[in-house]
């Protein structure tokens, strides 16, 4: 049999992808190679992922299962003295900030919140809803070789337990998460010379959330280190996700094992420290690692990189399902019209749009992220400063796909500038976790 697209990767992104091809009537085949329901971290959902699940009927499932609404986000920074009272234009940085989504409306995003998800249920809602519309799918399958060299196809070897098929297909679409299968054998993976990240993290039942009005946001709660922060993320009532993420300079001669580096760097935030050592440990602690990556190019003759599989971010502010999801989105789009289109042949260039919008949200993400990293704690500044908020906020929804830069980059950028050139600016002294990062994309 020959495929129209053969899709490697069953989790958001791929699954997305499958689903808007298979609804649009093309031929579908998608190789999980692990078996659903399967644990993933990434587990709490930014806005810009609503008009996605709308649009391929998942949203109401998603209410039915029971996942708890996000409606925001919030940072925490070290407590110190010397925080407190240093103003700029009147404005003084603080410890918290905190953003409702609902302060900028989206208007095709139909709701004012979205999701934290146990992403073990979460995806393979997804994975399900691809087969509902039509596409074949295999788990504990995976994609061991890829060859382009026939012109009317490309021929897959797929292994299921021991028997190795070929499978052809018209094209391929490469959603295999960090595994960058694609990316791996065609040469195409850039590692990122700024965010040299990993992560530990694990679920604890009865984790005191602090019973506010907050109890339900994610918060990210930084430590005195150069790019090192804890997420805190509610997965049920009772569960609570948690996780460091740190570079691995901060690592290196450290002997212990991955409970105690954890417990060694929350030692840095002792009230929180306090909080999750009451609480129940459920799992065991599981190592993330090369956490930042891009690639040469998203698409080529015949194929598309989509989600983790063609870019990967530091997750700080949950950009990787959203990025899945939106990637799924228009790298259809794309294949769709190319597929209506013989004359494109399934050439790199029918999907040039693709790689234009992506290429503008993962660069947008990447300088936000970076900017962020570099301000630290100047970044309450902007978040509190109503010339900014609502720009910060755009952000942090996932609407970040234009190809104009954004003012707020611009005049993070300029003011760290401004800042670091001034030795008796206010904030010069705050300067210190900011001057290792230089943006590079």
């Amino acid at each position: 049999m020959l495929y129209d697209v053969a899709v490697i990767g069953g989790g958001p992104a791929g699954s997305s992808a499958a689903s808007y091809l298979s609804k649009a009537g093309l031929k579908v085949v998608l190789f999980e190679k692990k078996k659903f329901p399967r644990p993933h971290v990434g587990e709490s959902l930014v806005p810009s992922v609503n008009r996605v699940l709308n649009e391929l009927g998942l949203f109401e499932q998603l209410e039915e299962q029971g996942f708890l609404r996000k409606y925001g986000a919030a940072w925490t920074t070290v407590n110190t003295q010397q925080n407190v009272n240093h103003n700029f234009d009147g404005m003084e940085l603080l410890e918290q900030v905190d953003i409702l989504f609902k302060e900028r409306k989206q208007p095709d995003r139909y709701r004012d919140y979205t999701f934290h998800v146990d992403r073990a249920k979460f995806d393979e809602i997804l994975l399900k809803n691809s087969e509902r519309l039509g596409t074949t799918v295999f788990q504990n399958t995976g994609v061991q070789n890829s060859d382009f060299s026939n012109p009317d196809y490309v021929e897959l070897d797929v292994k299921t337990d021991d028997k190795v098929r070929k499978v052809k297909a018209k094209m391929v679409v490469d959603a295999s998460g960090r595994d960058t299968n694609l990316g791996t054998r065609l040469q195409l993976k850039i590692s990122d010379p700024s965010f040299n990240q990993f992560a530990i993290h694990s679920w604890y039942k009865n984790f005191d959330r602090k019973e506010n009005e907050l109890k339900d946001y994610i918060f990210i709660h930084h430590l005195p280190f150069h790019h090192t922060w804890i997420w805190q993320i509610p997965i049920t009532n009772e569960i609570t996700s948690l996780g460091l993420v740190t570079s691995k300079e901060h690592i290196k001669g450290r002997t212990m094992d991955l409970e105690g580096i954890f417990k060694d760097f929350l030692a840095n935030k002792f009230e929180l420290a306090e909080r999750i050592n009451k609480a129940e440990r459920i799992r065991t602690f599981t190592l993330e690692a090369d956490y930042s990556y891009s690639m040469k190019q998203m698409a080529g003759d015949r194929f598309v990189l989509v989600g983790d599989a063609a870019r990967y971010v530091d997750p700080i502010f949950s950009s990787g399902v959203s990025i899945a999801l939106n990637g799924a989105r228009y790298a259809t789009d794309n294949i769709i019209k190319a597929f209506s289109k013989p004359e494109l042949n399934l050439k790199r260039e029918a999907f040039k749009e693709y790689e234009k919008i992506m290429n503008a949200g993962c660069r947008n993400w990447y300088k936000f992220i970076t900017m962020y990293y570099r301000l630290h704690l100047l970044f309450t500044w902007f978040v509190k400063n109503p010339k900014y908020r609502l720009e910060v906020i755009r952000f942090l929804q996932g609407d970040v796909y234009d190809e104009e830069e954004s003012f707020l980059l611009k005049e993070m950028e300029e003011t760290i500038r401004e800042v670091e050139k001034n030795p008796k600016h206010v904030w010069h002294n705050l300067l210190n976790d900011i001057q290792h990062t230089v943006v590079k994309q």
